[in-house]
């Protein structure tokens, strides 16, 4: 059962995923209204609600141009599919700078990757070529949807239709 709901502005853009109890209190502080929902319900001592899945904000909020694909380690795992791009495990992992910041390397979507501990020890503050090792999948900024994944790999169903014209 989904524990993640996707938040809309109130142009239907989707701007983040929250918490159920998070968007339970928009619904309720009237900040937010419940576009999908499932069959479920939560209930207390007087109230009783949908499940909501997707919710819109009442009111707009601006987002700046280069904030929806700020860097953070969960965006950068999702991106590259929770997986070691140097070995492929999913197991002890970190996040290794290709080209090392001690050799000038900077913290982009394109220097960044996922790397189980091992490997990254292994690579230390070396560059690729001298260690022989190589990258699985050449790293890039990810598609809205990695972004808004809640990591388990799938997006929900009833978050297609919102995300449909904005998946990349």
């Amino acid at each position: 059962m989904p524990r993640h709901v996707l938040v809309l502005n109130t142009t239907y853009e989707p701007i983040n995923v929250c918490s159920l109890k998070r968007a339970l209190i928009l619904v309720l502080k009237d900040r937010a209204e419940v576009l999908e929902s499932t069959s479920h319900r939560v209930r207390s001592e007087k109230l009783s609600l949908a499940r909501p899945t997707v919710v819109r904000l009442r009111t707009y909020v601006k987002i700046p141009p280069g904030e929806r694909r700020r860097i953070s380690r969960r965006a950068v795992m999702a991106r590259d599919g929770f997986r070691c791009q140097y070995c492929g495990s999913t197991r002890q992992l970190t996040l290794d700078h290709i080209v090392p910041t001690s050799r000038g390397g900077r913290t982009t979507w394109e220097n960044l990757v996922t790397s189980c501990a091992p490997c990254n020890v292994r690579k230390g503050a070396r560059l690729l070529g001298e260690i022989g090792m190589a990258l699985h999948t050449r790293p890039r900024p990810p598609s809205l949807s990695e972004l808004l994944m809640p990591g388990t790999g799938e997006l929900p169903d009833d978050w297609i239709t919102y995300l449909a014209p904005a998946t990349t």
